[in-house]
């Protein structure tokens, strides 16, 4: 957990860093700004849902984290997909099913429809989505991968910054109903994304190089043995504390500026503010962790991070006007930013490419009961004491207690351990480099005399030489 797991990417391809990784990018730029930002946004219809029907603010919360809760409990299966059909296919369905989701949502005449509609069936979508999308990602990228998670995650500050005054705008020209359709349209761009996702094949071999074919063994649709990792399960731990508070004050924030007497625009721009810190936080921090002597420590990085937030939620308690809710804005996208753009970084570096796509399917899962029961639970709160300053207290405690779960167990459980070999074959790889040491200058002398005798016998065609793959570099 404490070092950067180096690996090829799947199949032994190596990750180009760059050519169409760039476009890999930039649909998933797109898809965690959907993923991530539209729970948020959703946020804005809440008093219009709330006249409506008749409810109260824990039931208008539950659409936030049904959508968050199946971004989050589908991981499993999302992972399963990915590795059944592939990551272009799933989130080409996805796009259809997040679309399908809002379109239909808009004609609903209950909650509970609203919560099967935009809460099910578009969260599923979102899922189909963000997963696949950062498993790409993580096989186009390996040296800039840090910068690389930093510029896709703050796509949800930029779709934050975007949505949350435009859902403002839709709610205020069409009401909710048209709000939800025009929305529901502007996510068949994720289908757009989906297509962007051109796997990587492998360099094709020359016939003289060519192998007999060996049987590979079959791939597995979910792989646990990841749990055998300390480091994954000190991680999944931690972040399923996290996820309790971690996005509760932006769901809340907005209707606690209304509640003190302030517009509806006016409260609607402090996910603005928010959002505009956040797209700063997050390529900086990642090109923070991308440095040489941070990279091997992001795991404390990331722990600060959650500290950083967790200590900003409670301070965001006293808040009393709207110049507090400002500020408390400003240092919650500063925060949060940071934690958007390491928290996979840090699981990549955990398990590797080859288990990335049941990793975080597994750790998504582990957190969708935490992040259906934030948000609701925090409403049941606020319902009953009327009071934001519980609710901030609360996120904030449960957030510290998670960066102090990872660093804490990092440090005493996972470091420790970090001298020795961590796999079979990073000790078979030593017992090989021992053994060349060992090699008498005598087999050095033989091979030598035993290449200059092969290039003596290749012949030359026309001045050039006839390479083959064993003098090829």
């Amino acid at each position: 957990m404490g070092a950067v797991v180096a690996d090829d990417g799947p199949s032994g391809v190596k990750a180009p860093d760059g050519g169409w990784g760039w476009a890999v990018l930039f649909g998933c730029f797109i898809i965690t700004g959907f993923s991530y930002a539209f729970p948020k946004a959703v946020s804005v219809f809440f008093k219009e849902l709330i006249r409506e029907f008749g409810i109260g603010y824990s039931d208008t919360a539950w659409i936030s984290s049904i959508l968050l809760a199946m971004l989050y409990g589908t991981g499993p299966l999302c992972s399963v997909c990915v590795n059944r059909f592939g990551c272009r296919p799933v989130m080409l369905v996805g796009g259809l099913f997040a679309s399908m989701g809002m379109v239909i949502a808009s004609f609903c005449t209950s909650i509970v429809q609203i919560y099967l509609t935009a809460g099910v069936i578009t969260g599923l979508g979102l899922a189909l989505n963000f997963q696949p999308s950062l498993i790409m990602l993580n096989r186009y990228f390996d040296k800039r991968r840090p910068l690389a998670n930093g510029l896709s995650a703050a796509g949800s500050p930029v779709f934050l910054c975007a949505l949350s005054p435009l859902g403002q705008i839709l709610q205020h020209e069409y009401g909710w109903r048209g709000g939800f359709l025009i929305l529901g349209g502007m996510l068949l761009n994720c289908c757009v994304c989906g297509a962007l996702m051109r796997p990587l094949e492998p360099p094709k071999k020359s016939e003289a190089t060519k192998e007999p074919a060996e049987k590979k063994p079959k791939k597995k649709l979910l792989d646990f043995s990841v749990f055998k990792d300390g480091g994954f399960v000190i991680y999944t731990l931690a972040a399923s504390i996290m996820v309790l508070g971690l996005f509760v004050p932006p769901v809340f924030v907005v209707s606690y500026a209304k509640d003190l007497g302030y517009q509806d625009t006016k409260a609607a721009f402090l996910l603005t503010i928010l959002g505009f810190i956040d797209i700063f936080a997050r390529p900086i921090c990642g090109i923070v962790a991308g440095l040489k002597w941070v990279r091997p420590r992001c795991v404390y990085l990331f722990s600060f991070a959650m500290i950083f937030n967790g200590f900003t939620d409670l301070m965001g308690s006293m808040s009393v006007d709207y110049a507090g809710l400002v500020v408390f804005c400003i240092f919650f996208g500063i925060s949060y930013g940071m934690v958007g753009a390491l928290q996979f970084e840090v699981l990549m570096a955990i398990v590797g490419t080859q288990k990335f796509s049941s990793a975080i399917g597994l750790v998504l899962l582990a957190e969708a009961m935490a992040v259906l029961i934030g948000p609701p639970s925090a409403g049941k709160l606020l319902d009953a004491t009327g009071r934001y300053m519980f609710v901030f207290i609360i996120a904030g405690i449960e957030v510290t207690t998670s960066a102090l779960v990872l660093a804490l167990g990092n440090f005493f459980c996972i470091k420790k351990k970090s001298e020795e070999p961590h796999t079979k074959e990073e000790a078979a790889e030593r017992e090989e480099l021992n053994k060349s040491e060992d090699k008498t200058p005598e087999d050095a002398k033989v091979d030598s005399i035993e290449v200059e005798q092969f290039l003596k016998d290749e012949p030359e065609k026309n001045g050039e030489v006839v390479t083959n793959p064993e003098t090829c570099v």
